[in-house]
């Protein structure tokens, strides 16, 4: 029977709480209570001894739960509070800590599972998830493999909402990704833009493709291939392993380290409220990505480094905005600029290829993403004298904007989004290494442990 203690308070009557124990009882072996605060029933003179179990109470909501926890060592934590004593805010506070500790959290008409992590991996591993999509996950996925390879041989696994049915391995360093060879991806129906394809592309590290459906409230993937993904990143080689996670989405594997990418532009509810505070909890490093104005304001930006700070006192937090990186020489081209980027980093990105790679935008659209849109951008173009098109390699980037450029006999140049610092009070490349050195310690501490065991 699995252990569980009970969220309680003083605005019902013990003996209304003991009875609803008693029938807990019956499926869960409850071996505490934690009073949440509330006085109204308790004046009446009915103690809560009449419970029959230990009560951690006097403490702050969340430090009496957390230290319950601690205590008792449950499966799961059963609320029998209610309002005015919880409110919503403060049960979704609760709900991300419980989380966070990896113990289900339910009540009369919600259960709120827990993010699994069911696969194992042999080797030292890091997560790097987000907030949601197009907070710039796969650029610092990217920039941290190629950081990486500095001291160590990587491996990225990416699960994407348009990746493979079966794990495929692509090794950035041997296979030339040309536009004729994702274009031949396209024709066979493939999604060509896949994650896996940008890392090996933009990094040329080894990567492993998968996919991922469903994302729920706490992270969790409805269905995933991570599974064999981490299989096969195990038997390859590579001594450290990154796996990418899909929007919002948290791949369920035991990694030794956890980066969390988040966008200073997202409303900061995403980050302080509801369960977003759980993907904090867990982080070790923290990447604001989008740091400038007019994408999002120092005050906007203050705010979330005070509420990371707040949830993870502990969580390292670098500031960063994107720029442009063509893969290929643009100098003196003419260039049609096709991204995923937002209204305000669009001239951003156009000024940073015109004055750092000496080339001349001539056209520019941020409809990557929306294939109709694009295609009528594109069409809306007209003869510009462009030499190439520049992309990333996200959304319609194969089958419209290299299909479009290929048509009209131009270059087709693929770019990096390239996080660089947007203040000089930490260095993101040190910050990943040392957070790779972490994961390697402790990866070796774990199975060293794990050894003596056996």
């Amino acid at each position: 029977m699995q252990r569980a203690i009970v969220l309680i308070d003083g605005e019902h009557y013990p003996q209304v709480t003991a009875e609803a124990l008693r029938q807990i009882s019956s499926d869960f072996d409850v071996v505490g209570a934690v009073c949440l605060g509330g006085t109204e029933k308790l004046a009446c003179g009915s103690p809560l001894e009449v419970l029959g179990v230990p009560i951690v109470m006097g403490l702050d909501q969340l430090q009496a739960v957390e230290q319950a926890i601690s205590l008792y060592r449950p499966h799961r934590v059963i609320d029998l509070s209610d309002e005015p004593v919880l409110d919503y805010p403060k049960r979704f506070a609760i709900a991300a800590r419980v989380l966070a500790l990896g113990v289900t959290y339910s009540g009369a008409d919600f259960v709120f599972t827990a993010p699994s992590d069911t696969v194992s991996i042999s080797k030292p591993s890091i997560s790097i998830i987000g907030t949601g999509k197009r907070v710039g996950k796969t650029g610092i996925s990217g920039f941290a493999a190629r950081t990486l390879s500095r001291e160590f041989s990587p491996i990225v696994v990416t699960l994407g909402r348009g990746g493979p049915a079966e794990p495929e391995v692509v090794y950035g360093r041997q296979v030339e990704i040309t536009a004729g060879y994702l274009l031949s991806l396209s024709v066979q129906g493939r999604h060509a833009s896949s994650d896996h394809l940008e890392n090996a592309l933009t990094s040329h590290v080894t990567t492993i493709g998968g996919r991922r459906c469903g994302g729920g409230l706490a992270g969790q993937a409805y269905v995933s291939n991570v599974d064999r993904c981490a299989q096969i990143a195990d038997a390859i080689p590579g001594n450290i392993v990154l796996f990418e996670g899909s929007g919002s989405a948290i791949p369920n594997v035991a990694t030794d380290r956890r980066i969390l990418v988040v966008s200073a532009h997202q409303p900061l509810d995403t980050i302080a409220q509801y369960l977003g505070p759980l993907r904090i909890i867990n982080s070790h490093l923290v990447v604001l990505t989008m740091c400038e104005e007019p994408i999002a304001s120092e005050h906007s930006i203050r705010a979330m480094e005070d509420a990371v700070r707040a949830i993870n006192p502990g969580a390292r937090i670098v500031r960063t905005i994107f720029r442009p990186r063509p893969l290929s020489d643009v100098q003196g081209k003419r260039i049609v600029l096709c991204t995923t980027s937002s209204d305000a980093a669009l001239p951003l990105m156009t000024r940073h290829l015109e004055e750092t790679f000496g080339c001349s935008v001539v056209a520019s659209t941020n409809r990557l993403s929306n294939r109709s849109a694009l295609q009528a951008d594109l069409a809306g173009f007209g003869d510009r004298g462009a030499h190439v098109v520049l992309t990333e390699l996200k959304a319609a980037a194969v089958d419209v904007a290299t299909s479009w450029g290929i048509a009209n006999g131009l270059d087709v140049a693929y770019m990096d989004n390239e996080p660089l610092p947007a203040s000089s009070q930490y260095s993101l490349q040190e910050e990943i290494l040392a957070l790779a050195r972490q994961a390697v310690e402790q990866h070796s501490r774990i199975h060293s442990a794990a050894s003596c065991v056996d």
